[in-house]
């Protein structure tokens, strides 16, 4: 991994980016349990869904490919239904 000279922090709210050309679906998120960003590509891509995760200082912490499960990212979770 190359880190730019001088690199600048930047910010990015947390969103869901479906970019039309390639198809692709692009996801800034914060991990919920450490405050950790979390890049996340999602699409019609040879090895699956890719996940790469930044450390407080923003360089790549790690990284990791979804085979299977959602397809498409969004943000609606799962909720336990109640019995009447």
């Amino acid at each position: 991994m190359a880190l730019k000279p001088g690199g600048r922090n930047w910010i990015i709210k947390e969103q869901i980016i479906e970019d039309e050309t390639s198809g692709l679906t692009i996801q800034f998120a914060v991990g919920e349990h450490n405050d950790l960003p979390i890049l996340r590509i999602a699409g019609d891509l040879p090895l699956g869904n890719r996940e790469f995760i930044f450390n407080l200082e923003g360089e790549k912490a790690g990284a990791g490919t979804a085979t299977t499960g959602i397809c498409r990212l969004n943000w609606i979770k799962e909720v336990a239904i109640l019995k009447a």
